[in-house]
């Protein structure tokens, strides 16, 4: 088995290069998106066809500060997708330390490390918190994260969606802070690249004009705006995804549920290249990882037929 498997998840092209069949056949169960996205309405050709002007920007920062709490003293910036933050941000600091609790997201201390930073556990000039945490599921304390401190706190809530009471956007207000939102995981729209930098404009706005003009498209802007407007829809989902998640924790009751979030499960296992082997044999992909041979994460089955195949595929 490739070990690329064990880095990230979503490598279906590799999966049926491995184990066969058709890309259409297999269920992707590797990434924690969300199975069931947000039902967004059709974009007109016009937003295809020319560039978005500021009022689209604005439209869409509005929404996210009233969706996501935005401190007034805060500034949103959009970017296409999470993942190029993390990218940009190590280049827009001094070379110095860089603490990232382990285990967590991999590009972070990929990106940091391409730079020339130095990683460490604890102590560095910049902080990288994930809340909650990737993929244990932890939910980090305010007073440890104020504690630790220093030039630069970047706390990814890609997954606080789930849990909006969990959300650390207040310290948004605080000098040195920076909050990224995702639209690729509560959302289910990964392929849009939509993701988002909060924090106060002394902050925020290195990695503004680093990126430049029009660094979201107007689909993504539009549609972005839609589903941040659609409070009932974000409610309802919360609940759906909490009952798909219980039921998932039915299906694997023989193993250890040890964290996770509403999205995945990350579950104790005896061996769990043996089990990521046993579900490709069935066209069913999951997550394992290089650093514990005991840990496999499981998304949610979109369809009935989907549960069904996965439970018949781990008899």
């Amino acid at each position: 088995m490739k070990e690329s498997f064990s880095k990230h998840g979503g490598k279906l092209d590799e999966a049926v290069l491995q184990f066969g069949g058709r890309k259409s056949e297999w269920m992707d169960l590797s990434t924690g998106i969300n199975p069931r996205p947000y039902p967004f309405k059709k974009v007109g050709q016009m937003l295809w066809e020319r560039l978005p002007d500021d009022n689209d920007f604005e439209d869409i920062y509005k929404a996210a500060h009233n969706f996501w709490n935005v401190p007034k003293s805060s500034v949103v910036l959009g970017a296409s997708g999470v993942s190029s933050l993390i990218a940009i941000i190590p280049f827009l600091n001094p070379l110095s330390t860089v603490s990232i609790q382990q285990p967590t997201y991999s590009e972070y201390k990929l990106s940091f490390e391409r730079v020339g930073y130095k990683v460490l556990k604890t102590g560095g000039e910049i902080n990288v918190i994930v809340n909650p945490n990737n993929p244990d599921g932890k939910i980090q304390k305010v007073n440890e994260i104020l504690e630790n401190h220093k030039r630069l706190t970047i706390i990814d809530e890609s997954f606080c969606d789930l849990y909006p009471e969990n959300s650390l956007i207040n310290l948004a207000s605080q000098p040195g802070f920076i909050i990224l939102k995702s639209f690729g995981k509560f959302w289910g729209l990964a392929g849009l690249r939509l993701g988002f930098a909060i924090g106060r404009p002394e902050t925020v706005n290195p990695i503004k004009y680093a990126l430049g003009p029009w660094q979201i498209s107007g689909p993504a802007l539009s549609i972005g705006c839609q589903a941040l407007h659609d409070i009932k829809w974000a409610e309802k989902t919360r609940a759906n995804l909490y009952e798909s998640a219980i039921r998932l924790d039915k299906i694997m009751k023989r193993y250890k549920l040890i964290g996770g979030t509403n999205l995945y499960r990350l579950y104790f296992v005896t061996d769990a290249k043996e089990l990521f082997r046993k579900l490709a044999s069935n066209k069913v992909l999951i997550r394992n990882f290089d650093y514990n041979r005991n840990w496999v994460r499981i998304g949610l089955p979109k369809q009935e037929k989907d549960w069904e195949i996965l439970e018949k595929a781990l008899k």
